[in-house]
């Protein structure tokens, strides 16, 4: 499995949200230009999975924006680990982790 999170972008609407199933897992949400501006986990205390999830991101946000995802049972592990590398990469956590994000990051330096 790759570090980074490489799956194909998807528009963030209804449509794409009601497709979805109520699986554990990961997912990023990017804004119109592509950058990453949120990063979130669908645990065990998420009603609906991913589902549920994104459809929260979908009412706060609203159209315009993006998603993609990974169904992951270790999804708080994986979650670190996608925070960490987004540090690594761009310097900082993305806009709406900096009250989302876990007590300390980790450190990667991803190839």
């Amino acid at each position: 499995m790759a570090v980074r999170l490489d799956k194909p972008w998807q528009a963030l609407s209804a449509d794409g949200v009601e497709e979805l199933m109520g699986h554990l897992g990961v997912y990023q949400i990017a804004d119109g230009e592509g950058r990453v501006v949120y990063i979130g986990y669908a645990g065990g205390r998420s009603l609906f999975g991913l589902k549920g999830e994104l459809r929260e991101q979908l009412a706060a946000r609203g159209e315009g924006f993006r998603f993609r995802l990974e169904v992951n049972h270790q999804y708080m592990s994986r979650w670190e680990e996608l925070l960490a590398v987004h540090v690594a990469d761009h310097g900082a956590l993305p806009a709406g982790n900096e009250s989302h994000r876990p007590r300390r990051i980790g450190r990667l330096s991803p190839g």
